[in-house]
């Protein structure tokens, strides 16, 4: 019995950790990505899909929860989700979904190799093979339902992908639709733990170099796509096991990661920055209904709007905590108003990242932030889709500044944000951090 026969598609969501856009083959990348780019020939592709906040744990947060960091609460790394709200895996588990998590997690606070109990701190997922956080890739654990640790065989997302595929060839002739999520570890950082046929195929002196990277470290940028190269064959066993299963064609299936890579790009490293590179992300989504193959949508797609984006295509009631907009009618080619912007922000960088607080938009042509200290960017990403040529400063773009400035403006109020210095915030949430502004973990 198929998925749309129990009335309701089933649904894998796949995503990876820190995959920035332009690292994929089908926006022209020199990487090997064949199964991502079929999937942009046949699905849909949102173009300017955008992580609200860059980092870990808040876009977790978001994505679970469709609601803003200032909303959850969660704008740092190692806190732990509130079970007080709906969730994707609670809201899917009460409209009779068999819903499962593999993978990272990194919702559970600052344990970060704990043992996650089975309860409310699991969000509703009901099978679960989870680590709070690990990118040790060839060496990983995971728990299942009791403290035992367990660890991977080999390469991680290879041997997570693995026990996805078992999950689906069990479960998609049961008697309800299933929602998977699986979440990799790689293409994060460090970039060269992987299997060495992966390695081999880029060599750091021929790797790709993007014109906007002054420094580049080549064994990380090859490294990187190797990553990427290894989660597409992955990616690539997932689709034959839905195709294989027959509920390929009855199934959500999406492709997205939480935040980008820097990578050296504007001379800076990591996430938690309002440039593409970290900001940007792949969104491949192929699903019953979508209007035509290859569609890519321009408008911005923010990380709120994937759960109730998911709910929508699958015909189940967005609760009103949601504060995301549900995009689904864009998929089926209805009529529909897309966002104007997407609201991005830092609000209390941290660790690897320790300059001001920042905010800003992303639109379908304009990029623009304004940190706390005065600083800001604006481009023309149309016209300059490197980044650069910052025009902040130039007179012949007061215009569009004054009209991303007042887009920021309008979307700060909404969500009650005063962009205030990050100490405000550690106050007002109650949060003790240490000297780089993060929470204290333990391995």
């Amino acid at each position: 019995m198929s998925g749309q026969a129990r009335g309701r598609p089933n649904i894998v969501f796949v995503f990876s950790d820190q995959h920035r856009a332009r690292t994929t083959g089908y926006r022209g990348a020199r990487v090997h990505t064949p199964v991502m780019d079929r999937m942009a020939a046949e699905g849909v592709v949102f173009d300017t899909a955008v992580s609200n906040i860059p980092v870990c744990t808040p876009w977790r947060a978001a994505f679970l929860t469709g609601q803003y960091p200032l909303t959850n609460g969660l704008f740092l790394n190692d806190l732990r989700l509130p079970a007080d709200r709906p969730t994707l895996g609670t809201i899917l588990g009460d409209a009779g979904y068999a819903t499962a998590y593999i993978g990272k997690w990194h919702l559970d606070g600052n344990r970060r190799a704990a043992f996650t109990p089975p309860g409310p701190r699991r969000q509703g997922f009901q099978f679960w093979a989870v680590a709070n956080c690990t990118h040790d890739y060839t060496n990983s654990h995971y728990y299942r339902d009791t403290p035992e640790r367990l660890f991977w065989d080999g390469y991680d997302a290879e041997a997570q992908t693995s026990m996805a595929i078992d999950h689906i060839g069990t479960h998609a002739r049961g008697a309800s639709p299933f929602a998977l999520v699986l979440s990799w570890g790689p293409p994060h950082n460090p970039y060269r733990d992987l299997p060495r046929r992966y390695l081999d195929r880029y060599p750091p002196a021929e790797v790709e170099v993007p014109p906007n990277c002054p420094r580049p470290d080549r064994a990380d940028l090859a490294g990187y796509h190797a990553h990427v190269t290894a989660l597409d064959e992955q990616l690539g066993r997932i689709e034959d096991a839905l195709s294989a299963a027959g509920v390929l064609d009855d199934t959500i299936f999406v492709y997205t990661s939480d935040h980008g890579d820097m990578l050296g790009s504007q001379g800076v490293q990591r996430k938690q920055h309002p440039w593409d590179e970290s900001i940007l992300v792949p969104f491949l989504l192929r699903c019953p209904g979508q209007e035509g193959r290859g569609r890519h949508i321009g408008f911005p797609l923010n990380v709120v709007d994937i759960l109730p984006t998911l709910l929508g295509l699958a015909g189940v009631p967005v609760p009103a905590t949601v504060e995301g907009r549900d995009l689904s009618a864009a998929v089926r080619g209805e009529p529909f108003t897309g966002n104007d912007a997407a609201l991005t922000m830092c609000i209390a960088p941290f660790a690897e990242y320790v300059g001001a607080p920042w905010r800003g938009v992303r639109t379908e042509r304009y990029s623009y932030a304004r940190w706390l200290d005065g600083r800001g960017i604006l481009y023309d990403t149309a016209a300059d889709p490197d980044q650069l040529r910052n025009r902040f400063g130039d007179t012949g773009h007061r215009t569009v500044r004054r009209e991303m400035e007042h887009t920021l403006q309008r979307l700060l109020a909404e969500r009650g944000d005063r962009f205030l210095p990050a100490a405000a915030y550690h106050e007002q949430y109650g949060l003790a951090v240490d000297d780089r502004g993060a929470i204290p973990y333990t391995d």
